[in-house]
């Protein structure tokens, strides 16, 4: 820290801070339009003007030395910076100052007492209203830069740029086209650092800035897992804006499409507000009564009929912890069954069985501001700039800042095209690359003899596997060249503070728990987990709460906190708390249930917030599933292909309608908080549970959210030291966190691990091959995943403005392959697998690789998941999303 007096009080910032820091650390007010504290600094505008020792420079751009005397508010710097001030307003419109353009620079003018006839500019240059968020007026525009560091620093899409020259330079798009056509990603960065109100965001959010947050609620996200903190705006009940919040654990300040913009699904007219119940073959809407009275005669039915298995429940990864705590409780307590299960089944439950295997629990290693402050990035199987932008942009901006970056990935995409190096293994190769990766560091003496040596166990086996496994095999294997393969792991190898972070290209797979216990290898091997010599291993969540659901223990085999359900002290502390015997007995996986449904044996399924149909594998298959099985339930926001087979379905609230917690990728707890109620008679599904359970005679307790938290800290004691009230104060927590007096956990295993032996187990699985390979009559190899502008089903991105940004779901193909096969750019094709067909619109590039096709499941109607095969991981059920053979047909 540097000591340097402003007008007259001595102030301490820190080394390379500039004057502009100094001046309001020491609370006085200084305008900067050129400036935003996240941003790189400009002095463009010079109406930050201070005196430092007597001579009068630009605060943002002076770097504050010690024992500077700074000097602010004299008669002629207030002159000064009128003048500086007057003269930007001179050029602009009447309008930048009118009372409905409440920006900073009218603010700014009203406090120094220059009125709207101050601005005397013509205008006349037009807008850009393109764009379903973001409008540009050209008018408004002083070409401070702001937008273009905020797109570029912060962001990292460098979608915009300042064209022309002197008076006439304004922001424009770098493609030169309308905005909506640019390579915009509407993170909405630059309407909110525009100081001028030339970019803002369109509708009743016009404008709004932080001074208007007071009145807004915080929550947490509730797209996909990073946990972006958020300032929700409402008048009369309906959002009008949702800001980010520029304290925000994670975002910082940051958010994109999604989070940001895309809540036109909340006022939806296709939003379900009354329970339907199955009368004839059609759904017909009725009271709550007559729904969950026909709901719980079902499930006592089911359970009469055919015992306790006899049902099932699909818990959800959208809903909160508290709703997954007491959804687990129910089938558990009320129902007598441990047939709970949620969608990390479908994603990351490799992650967890293989997390657990290698170090002892099933999250991330280490908090993602370590993680940011690595010096090498490995990053597999993930695209975070699509499907986790804000991480994406952060991780983006470590590799601009110096980072080096090992990108392992099929497409060339996101972060691929800023690698130092990229590999491209083909799909289903996983376990080899990172077998000849770790084959390397230990030819080259690149592992940490010590750490080996005190805290791991398993080498001697892994050094007699990988002996298979030298550069020139696996580059057979895996298509990845063996100098980049020797290139990778030396970047990994010699950094100093190395970082993994992957994606579900590593865990959905046949073999993807071996996936990740092989990844795992790499962080052993070096010894970067638990120490200050690395950041382990992380990985990206999907959903914004599947970390949650299954810390809650929405699992068949898993009761709160990852106490296994076979484990009787495990099962006797719940019992404890829930005053009933449970069963012992795992029960089924979401798999399992729909092969029950099928074979007549599950009797009853109740499905909460997700579309089986849609996002599931060999959606045929489920399909059919659901029309044999006697009872299906559905809770839903939107009349899904779920909810279509589904004999009850309740509406239920959102995320932006709720109270409760999330957990995020990097095991923080935050609060999410209702900022408006739920349309019509949509209940909660934490109301759902408890209505239920009381028509069936029992109480489960926890009447609030804050309760049910409470009650599962005394389950599970990894969880005992959170509350809302902790959250409340303090934002985020991560776990584990027993003790209600210390912090949480963010980094993982700095005294031991918490496997039995208390080592990271090193894994000696050997490379097998995918459940699916090409032949003559299915040549290509697809891969499913994200795109930026949707989620998941897009059943709440496809009812916005999003859908404007990305209509219909498009087939990546290489050129070489429709080539091959007669497929033209822009083409309607017919994509066939062993299992289904699918419609998709060709889109030729080489973002794949030949042989390789990519497509989103974001629209339903395709029937991407109609492709995709039943082939699992081994271990955990996980489908295999990433390895399907598929031919194509044009016409």
């Amino acid at each position: 820290m540097i000591e340097i007096n402003v007008d007259g009080a001595d102030v301490d910032v820190p080394e390379g801070a500039s004057l502009l820091s100094a001046v309001r650390a020491a609370g006085a007010e200084l305008p900067a339009l050129c400036s935003d504290e996240r941003l790189s600094p400009a002095g463009s505008c010079r109406t930050c003007l201070v005196k430092a020792d007597g001579q009068v420079v630009a605060a943002c751009v002076t770097p504050a030395v010690s024992g500077v005397r700074v000097e602010t508010g004299t008669d002629e710097l207030r002159q000064l910076r009128r003048d500086a001030v007057e003269l930007i307003v001179s050029a602009l419109p009447p309008r930048a100052l009118s009372e409905n353009n409440p920006s900073e620079l009218a603010r700014l003018c009203q406090s120094m007492g220059l009125g709207p006839e101050t601005a005397q500019g013509a205008g006349g240059r037009g807008g850009d209203d393109s764009h379903p968020y973001v409008h540009l007026d050209r008018d408004l525009c002083i070409a401070c830069g702001r937008c273009v560091r905020m797109c570029s620093e912060v962001q990292g899409t460098f979608a915009l740029t300042l064209t022309g020259r002197g008076g006439d330079t304004v922001v424009a798009p770098g493609t030169g086209g309308p905005w909506a056509e640019s390579d915009c990603v509407a993170c909405g960065g630059c309407v909110d650092t525009c100081p001028t109100g030339a970019i803002t965001e369109p509708g009743p959010g016009r404008g709004l800035t932080s001074a208007q947050r007071p009145t807004a609620t915080r929550t947490t996200c509730g797209y996909c897992g990073v946990g972006c903190a958020l300032d929700v705006i409402t008048s009369d009940h309906e959002v009008t804006a949702v800001l980010p919040a520029r304290d925000g654990p994670v975002n910082q300040g940051h958010a994109c499409v999604k989070g940001r913009f895309a809540h036109g699904y909340l006022t939806s007219p296709e939003r379900l507000t009354r329970p339907l119940v199955r009368r004839d073959s059609r759904l017909e809407p009725v009271g709550w009564d007559e729904a969950l009275g026909q709901v719980a005669r079902g499930l006592r039915e089911a359970k009469d009929t055919g015992g306790p298995d006899a049902v099932a429940v699909i818990s959800s990864a959208r809903a909160t912890n508290e709703e997954n705590y007491l959804v687990q409780k129910f089938m558990r307590v009320v129902i007598g069954t441990n047939n709970v299960d949620n969608c990390s089944r479908l994603c990351h439950s490799p992650s967890a069985a293989g997390l657990t295997a290698s170090f002892g629990l099933s999250g991330g290693t280490d908090s993602f501001d370590d993680v940011e402050r690595s010096d090498c990035l490995l990053v597999v199987g993930a695209n975070p700039v699509e499907a986790h932008p804000v991480v994406g942009a952060r991780l983006l901006r470590r590799v601009l800042g110096g980072a080096k970056l090992v990108v392992a990935d099929p497409r060339a995409v996101g972060l691929a095209l800023h690698a130092d190096v990229h590999l491209r293994p083909r799909p289903g190769t996983n376990v080899a690359l990172f077998h000849g990766l770790a084959h390397i560091l230990l030819a080259e003496g690149l592992t940490d003899e010590e750490f080996l040596r005190e805290r791991a166990t398993g080498l001697p086996e892994l050094v007699e596997l990988l002996d298979d496994y030298p550069p020139d095999r696996v580059a057979h294997i895996t298509g990845v060249p063996a100098a980049d393969l020797v290139a990778a792991a030396r970047l990994y190898g010699r950094a100093r503070r190395p970082a993994i972070v992957y994606g579900l290209g590593v865990t959905e797979h046949l073999h993807g728990t071996d996936g990740v216990r092989s990844l795992a290898n790499l962080a052993i091997l070096r010894g970067a987990v638990g120490t200050d010599r690395g950041h382990g291993v992380n990985p990206l969540r999907g959903q914004n709460n599947v970390q949650g659901a299954s810390d809650m223990g929405a699992l068949p085999d898993l009761l709160p906190g990852y106490g296994k359900v076979t484990d009787p002290a495990v099962r006797s502390r719940a019992e404890a708390v829930w005053g009933v015997r449970l069963p012992e007995r795992p029960g089924m996986r979401i798999p399992d249930m729909f092969a029950a449904a099928r074979a007549g044996e599950l009797r009853a399924l109740w499905v909460i917030g997700e579309d089986v149909c849609a996002t599931d594998p060999d959606a045929n298959r489920v399909a059919e599933a659901l029309d044999t099985c006697p009872l299906v339930v559905s809770n839903e926001l939107f009349l899904s292909e779920t909810a279509l087979h589904a004999d009850v379905v309740l509406p239920v609230a959102s995320w932006m309608e709720k109270d409760g917690t999330f957990v995020n990728f990097d095991r923080r707890f935050q609060r999410v908080r209702p900022a408006v109620p739920a349309p019509g008679q949509a209940r909660s599904d934490f109301d759902v549970v408890h209505a239920l359970a009381a028509l069936m005679g029992a109480d489960l307790g926890c009447s609030t959210p804050g309760d049910a938290l409470a009650e599962c800290g005394r389950v599970a004691p990894v969880f005992a030291g959170l509350s809302h009230e902790r959250l409340d104060r303090e934002g985020a927590v991560p776990w584990p966190c027993p003790d209600p007096g210390r912090p949480g956990q963010a980094k993982l295993y700095q005294e031991r691990f918490a496997t039995p032996d208390g080592r990271a187990h090193l894994a000696a699985a050997p490379y097998l091959p995918p459940g699916e390979t090409p032949d003559d009559d299915y040549p290509l190899v697809l891969v499913t995943g994200r795109r930026w502008a949707h989620y998941n089903s897009g059943s709440m991105t496809r009812r916005g403005g999003n859908l404007a940004l990305d209509p219909v779901d498009v087939l990546d193909l290489h050129p070489d392959d429709a080539v091959r096969y007669g497929v033209r750019d822009g083409e309607q094709i017919t994509v066939a697998s062993r299992h289904g067909q699918a419609r998709l619109i060709a889109k030729v590039s080489e973002q794949t690789a030949p042989g390789q096709a990519f497509c989103s499941f974001h629209f339903p109607a395709s029937g991407v998941n109609r492709l995709t095969s039943d082939h699992a991981d081994t271990v955990t059920s996980c489908p295999e999303y990433k390895v399907t053979a598929v031919r194509l047909t044009t016409g």
